[in-house]
């Protein structure tokens, strides 16, 4: 479940340190909160794999596993503020701004096809 975001670009987020650095960073940054749970597996990481086919796409990409590495999804939680904490959830940010944001309720009971297509025209309009 780690690697299947890892083994497509994403960098494993595992300290509070490395969150601050990697979600203020100029540019775009698509960061996951991935999870051990079925909608995880069957849609949020599907889709945030599948999102990253179009033309345009985030700079960056960043996985923090809730439940795994707890400080650091901890420290990823405050920079989604005001959302509440959330996993698996989604966030966009451009130039250390969070512009777009998937919580569970967004990703449950919808497919990865859906969670793509959110993500793309999101990564449209600020990448």
């Amino acid at each position: 479940m780690k690697t299947d975001l890892v083994s497509v670009g994403f960098e494993q987020l595992q300290t509070p340190d490395q969150v601050d650095k990697a979600l203020m960073q100029p540019g775009t940054v698509l960061c996951v909160v991935n999870s051990v749970c079925g909608c995880a597996a069957g849609a949020a990481r599907p889709g945030a794999k599948q999102s990253l086919s179009g033309s345009k796409r985030p700079d960056h990409l960043v996985t923090v596993f809730a439940g795994v590495d707890t400080d650091a999804t901890n420290q990823a939680r405050k920079h989604f503020l005001p959302y509440p904490p959330s996993s698996p959830a989604m966030a966009l940010f451009k130039d250390g701004k969070l512009v777009h944001f998937l919580e569970r309720h967004h990703i449950e009971g919808r497919s990865a096809e859906m969670i793509a297509d959110n993500l793309k025209m999101a990564y449209e309009e600020f990448c």
